[in-house]
């Protein structure tokens, strides 16, 4: 999908922004290209995904490979991410203050209820884990520190759509409908129904929706030091996490871990 920078201005921008420099926003767009599925990528698979022309596509590998950003390999012709980009991510998790003291709370929760526990915060439309504990046991769901998944259709990211300002949700729910129309009426039920049960006990319940025979709740936390909301989810197999413990036991539970973790001054959510 071709990249539009413009779009992910903050809200109420309309891409009008003087400040706003194009070229590092190109640059920074290539550099996203990169995944974990693909590694290694031309320029011309580059251009391709961000919709710029191949000339400026050059000239932004060229300058990044300078910077160590990128690396040319002679054998393939193709670029792979530079370590300067893991010591970037590598600074952003261990300055996330909320992670460091969410770990071992986490760990526990993983242990006690024998599920996947992820926190995740939000790039655009999708959630990008921040920190993971599973029980030893859990063989599915084993998802990594930098894992993606979506924004709309978990319950991670409809918990975090629920603790949403409504402006800041509404600008987000508008690119989701954009991205997938031929979705959108199902995708808004579940979302609208996530900010309902966040409002009502504090926890959204997704049964599944993301994958088959998963169930999960999801949470909103708002850390205390000002820094953006993230969000907390416990889910797994429907065999060991079935609706009912979800309800009674795992979602009031999350309940209190995000609250413990939250603004002393934030009220706890309601719980059953």
């Amino acid at each position: 999908m071709p990249a539009d920078t413009a779009t992910w201005q903050k809200p109420g921008t309309d891409g009008q922004d003087r400040q706003f420099v194009t070229a590092l926003a190109r640059g920074l767009e290539l550099l996203r290209c990169f995944t974990p599925d693909e590694a290694v990528l031309g320029n011309r698979q580059l251009a391709s995904r961000t919709g710029l022309p191949p000339a400026t596509v050059s000239r932004l590998t060229h300058t990044l490979c300078e910077l160590g950003y990128l690396e040319y390999s002679e054998g393939l012709g193709k670029y792979r991410l530079g370590p300067p980009v893991l010591s970037l991510g590598y600074a952003c998790l261990r300055n996330l203050a909320i992670r460091q003291r969410a770990r071992e709370l986490m760990a526990r929760l993983a242990e006690d209820t024998g599920a996947s526990v992820a926190m995740g915060a939000r790039d655009r439309l999708e959630m990008v884990y921040v920190e993971h504990c599973h029980a030893p046991e859990l063989r599915t769901l084993r998802l990594d520190v930098g894992s993606r998944i979506p924004l709309a259709t978990t319950s991670l990211g409809r918990a975090l759509l629920a603790g949403l300002p409504e402006a800041e949700r509404n600008y987000l729910l508008e690119h989701i409908r954009q991205r997938d129309p031929d979705n959108w009426p199902q995708l808004a039920a579940g979302i609208e129904r996530a900010v309902e049960e966040v409002t009502r006990r504090g926890f959204c319940l997704v049964r599944g929706e993301w994958q088959r025979d998963v169930n999960a709740v999801g949470v909103p936390l708002v850390p205390g030091d000002g820094s953006p909301i993230v969000a907390l989810n416990c889910g797994g197999p429907e065999f060991s996490l079935p609706v009912k413990r979800l309800e009674q036991d795992v979602g009031p539970r999350l309940v209190h871990l995000a609250h413990s973790l939250g603004h002393a001054d934030h009220p706890p959510f309601p719980q059953n």
